[in-house]
Order: structure tokens, then sequence, then C-alpha cells
């Protein structure tokens, strides 16, 4: 992106001249102008303001949310290992110093939200913090079959020192004041995240709500009840939780789960603020749910046909 544009787009988002002082990335590595839907997920993107403290500083096609303070910051998820070096790109590019990260967070513990954390906690000294369903898969880079996707993800680079969360624990860093919900389903300890955002004095809900998609391997079945006992009734109640919590600003670890792209940046065509989203999201991910349980019906019956 040429220098005046890169200028314009940082200035749009409220970030001062000086902040373009980082290190221009090289030709190839360029952040798009505008994010596409369905973007790879290591496409470059410009960093950009959400809201107040809340910055996007991940790619086009996964999230990384950086929080802001002057005690330092909190980063939620690191995307692939490929995109950390993108992140701190995007941190830095905003006029905030990698060094300044004190904590890592993570919506759950799969390759394309973890993947960059290794590099990211090294570079930044960050303690990262996770739920204790997720801690364990964290620190070995990989899950055990309690994980839907387990015979057809991709370990990540394993993350040391991870501690360890509770349900409804409160992670605090000067000014800011963020929330763990645990919402499995997707992944055991998948987690979703609240805090509030201030400016000028108005105050909005922030939700950056896990994926919550009932996506599996060849062999994990959610209706399984035997071989999972408890894992379906858990996962309706995680997507209730998410769906009730007090909701402005709806962000997901995948950009196009929730129309990110449509609301942030140059090309937004729908309001940033919306307190209906994270129930529409609920709604819709309980879809996904049912639509899930009836092809493995389907194909259990199937089955048992040709037995």
């Amino acid at each position: 992106m040429p220098r005046f544009f890169a200028l314009a787009a940082l200035l749009l988002c409220g970030v001062a001249a000086p902040a373009l002082a980082a290190t221009d990335p090289a030709p190839a590595q360029r952040p798009a102008a505008a994010c596409p839907e369905g973007a790879d997920w290591n496409m470059p993107a410009a960093p950009l303001r959400i809201y107040a403290d809340t910055w996007y500083v991940g790619t086009c096609g996964l999230s990384s949310i950086l929080i802001t303070s002057p005690q330092g910051h909190v980063l939620i998820d690191g995307a692939t290992e490929k995109a950390a070096p993108l992140i701190e790109a995007n941190i830095r590019a905003l006029g905030f110093k990698v060094e300044d990260v004190r904590i890592i967070l993570n919506s759950h513990e799969h390759l394309d939200h973890a993947g960059g954390i290794a590099q990211l906690r090294r570079d930044s000294g960050a303690t990262v913090m996770a739920l204790s369903a997720a801690a364990g898969a964290l620190e070995h880079g990989k899950g055990d079959r309690g994980d839907p996707q387990y015979l057809s993800i991709e370990a990540f680079p394993a993350i040391p020192h991870v501690k360890r969360l509770k349900d409804g624990e409160e992670v605090t860093l000067g000014p800011i004041r963020l929330t763990a919900h645990a919402t499995p389903g997707h992944t055991p300890g998948a987690t979703t995240w609240t805090w509030d955002s201030c400016q000028d004095g108005r105050c909005h809900h922030m939700v950056y709500a896990d994926s919550l998609s009932a996506y599996t391997d060849d062999v994990y079945r959610y209706s399984d009840e035997a071989a999972h006992p408890g894992v379906l009734a858990s996962f309706r109640q995680a997507i209730a939780t998410m769906a009730a919590l007090p909701c402005d600003i709806l962000l997901t670890p995948h950009p196009d789960a929730s129309q990110m792209w449509k609301r942030l940046g140059p090309n937004a065509t729908l309001p940033l603020v919306d307190e209906t989203a994270c129930r529409r999201y609920g709604e819709a991910v309980t879809a996904r749910l049912d639509k899930r349980l009836t092809d493995e019906k389907a194909a259990a019956e199937k089955q048992k046909a040709v037995r």
C-alpha cells in the first residue's frame, strides 16, 4: 500500500501520524486496503480502531484483538503461526509496543487462533491465560479426543506456562477488566470474553464470542451421548450463555462469522453497534448445530440400513 494511503487509513481510525513510524511491511506483506469476505487466514489486514481502547490487529481472515491501557495491553488470540509477525507489525503500526502486551488470552485451542501465541508470548514476555479446559491443549500444542476435530486438526507450537483461569473469572490490567465465560462445544476449552470499552463518557459492552460452530472430524458425533456424555447439553447451554450477554459490539475469531468486515473498516455498510447481535449469532449457531445433529442421525440410519 502506498505510504499516503496507509497514513490516510490510520488517520481514519483515529491514529496519530507518528504511528506510521513502524517498519513498513515488505511489498508481499502490505495489508489490504479493505478486507474481503472469505479472505485467506494469513492475508494481511490494516490495523484499525474498533472502539475506544479496543483495536483490530489480526489478519483479514482471523481476528486478533488488542485492548490498550497506560499500564500495558491485553491481546486476545494469536491467529496462525504464520500470522504472528503480521499481528506484531500491526501493533507497532498503531504506535504501541509489542513488549507492552502483558496478557495474552485465547478463544479456543486450535491452530488458527492459538498458532501464533507462542511467538507473541516470546516476543512480548506476556503471561498467557486460559480456562483450565483449554490450558493443557495450549501447552501441548493440541487437544485430545474431547476435541470434536481432534483427528482432522493439525498441531500448533506449544505454549509453556499457561495460567489457569476459572469460568467467570475476571482478568484485570490497569483499567482493563475482562471476564472469561466458558462456552464449550467447538472445543472443550472454548471461551467467550467480555469487557467494556469507554470513550467520551460512553461505554459499550464488547463481546468476543467464540466460534460456537458444530464442526467435527469423521468420527466424532455430538449426538453420541455414550461417548461424549453431557457435551451436547453443555454446547446448547454455551450458546444460550453467549446469546444472553450484554452485547453492544460483537466480535468473533473468524470475522465472517459475525459480518465484521461489513461493520468495520472503510467499506462498512452495517452499524458497528447492534444490541441484537449476540442473540442473532446464537440463533445462527443453534441452527447449524441442529443441522449437524440431523446429518448425524441420517448418517447413522444409513449405516444401519447397510448392515
